[in-house]
């Protein structure tokens, strides 16, 4: 009983008459300290989890339409919990950590580690877990407390989370924790300014594990702190959770490198951020120029998310949508700046089809929904020009050397996707050491240009790259070459 609630017990009772009306007094002390603690505040500060770790009981609620564990919809309930989390729904992050874990028997044929911790450090990650939500003054108490229930919930949500991924974690390699980190980092990419802001928080020292308020009570049960405004009560978990917050490794470039990119969406508030984050510390403002180079060759880890999947389970779907209207003119360009021969040269090369079809309309509805499950879309049998592109992606990661040239010339050009020198240069690269002549010279060019600050101006490794080319029977190469070769001949004459 806090001590408030003791005096008043006290005074009740002295002014009492008989047993009667001490129980009466007691029955509605009791029933005042229930109310207290259904709101989540017990007067001291101290967060009231009912039945402390009763997930039954402390759990936030979700609708029927998220947890249902209908088998023969699994694949239905999947993407449409993938769809929402991708656009950082926390409890659909929630929900996916959960049944990539397996909690449910009907959800054995999806189990898989790397993809429940990736949610599940998506969710800790998402502020909608943890910013506050209707709070009043507390008074003579001092600090806030919840006005309702969903504060108290989202928190004891997220110490579950930061329990379940740290166990999660413990159990797995290096490798393995490096999958779930690309993974993170793959789907804040997708996000715009909000999801680097994120990642940016992720590896700054000045917030907590997984980007929230350094005060923030999970993240001080996290490092195994306590939490700064339980007064006298028991520590919930001395040890802390290594796994969990050692994930993402506090770096001041990498930080300053996702405030960077999220400026290069536009986001204003970006910009402010980054502002404060060079003033933040005095060694944070000379990073700049360093930071600038990278950023201009920063990729995300993935092309788009790894379409692989559990053992007998339903393939993970990437529901990143394009965004914003540089994604929507890309992808309108497929129609009419693409051979489409070069999406049917894709498909043969993954065994979707035997030979590669000219036209869309040499494609059957069969041939059609074998790309669309290997990629986890619905099953529509309708060739989209999203899936134009996520074949020829899906070909250049697999290994096409002619898929990996035809990807790069698509982000040189911004035929398909938005323009990335950065991307485009990547993919040069892979095409070039598979020997493409095609790849060599326009990696030359690269060096002879220093595109975008891709490519620093290097003249030797230019000339170097396009003899190369040339060698391998490059055509405007050997032009280049040739010419190179006359102006030489006229300096040594003269």
């Amino acid at each position: 009983m806090a001590d408030g609630e003791g005096d008043h017990g006290r005074r009740s009772r002295s002014n009492s008459r008989g047993p009667i009306a001490v129980a009466a007094v007691a029955g509605v002390l009791a029933l005042t300290a229930l109310g207290m603690a259904s709101c989540g505040d017990r007067g001291n500060g101290v967060r009231f989890w009912q039945g402390r770790d009763d997930a039954a009981a402390n759990s936030c609620p979700r609708p029927a339409s998220m947890t249902g564990s209908e088998f023969n919809a699994q694949e239905t309930g999947l993407r449409a919990l993938r769809r929402a989390a991708f656009q950082n729904d926390f409890f659909a992050q929630l929900e996916l950590g959960a049944r990539y874990s397996a909690v449910r028997a009907t959800d054995k044929n999806i189990e898989d580690p790397i993809e429940s911790a990736t949610w599940l450090a998506m969710a800790l990650a998402n502020d909608q877990g943890y910013a506050p939500i209707n709070r009043v003054s507390r008074g003579g108490w001092g600090g806030w407390r919840p006005l309702s229930r969903y504060d108290d919930c989202r928190a004891f949500e997220r110490h579950e989370a930061y329990r379940k991924l740290d166990r999660t974690l413990s159990a797995m390699t290096l490798d393995e924790q490096e999958a779930v980190r690309d993974r993170v980092i793959y789907i804040l990419s997708t996000q715009d300014a909000g999801g680097y802001r994120t990642l940016a928080r992720l590896h700054d020292g000045l917030y907590g594990p997984f980007g929230e308020p350094e005060d923030n009570r999970e993240a001080r049960e996290a490092w195994g702190r306590g939490s700064p405004d339980r007064g006298q009560g028991r520590e919930r978990n001395r040890r802390g959770y290594p796994a969990a917050t050692s994930l993402f490794q506090r770096n001041d470039v990498d930080a300053y490198l996702y405030n960077y990119l999220a400026v290069q969406t536009g986001d204003v508030g970006a910009y402010v951020l980054m502002r404060d984050f060079e003033r933040s510390a005095p060694s944070r403002a000379q990073y700049q120029r360093f930071v600038e180079v990278k950023a201009r060759q920063w990729t995300p880890p993935f092309e788009f998310y790894p379409n692989t999947a559990p053992q007998s389970g339903v393939p993970f779907s990437d529901e990143s949508r394009p965004r914003g209207d540089a994604y929507e003119y890309a992808l309108g360009r497929m129609a009419t700046e693409l051979p489409f021969i070069h999406v049917g040269r894709a498909l043969r090369y993954l065994g979707v089809t035997e030979t590669a079809a000219q036209r869309p309309e040499d494609l059957s509805k069969r041939q059609v929904e074998t790309l669309e499950a290997m990629l986890g879309h619905p099953m529509e049998g309708r060739l989209s020009y999203l899936e134009r592109v996520r074949a020829i992606q899906l070909a250049a990661v697999n290994g096409s050397s002619e898929a990996q040239l035809v990807l790069a010339v698509m982000y040189a050009e911004g035929i398909g996707l938005p323009a990335d020198y950065a991307r485009a240069f990547k993919w040069f690269e892979e095409a070039a050491r598979q020997g493409s002549p095609e790849a060599k010279f326009a990696m030359s060019s690269y060096f002879a240009l220093g595109v975008a600050g891709v490519a620093d101006q290097d003249k030797a490794q230019a000339v170097a790259f396009r003899i190369d080319s040339a060698l391998s029977g490059f055509g405007p190469s050997a032009g280049r070459l040739q010419a190179v070769l006359a102006q030489v001949s006229r300096s040594q004459r003269r």
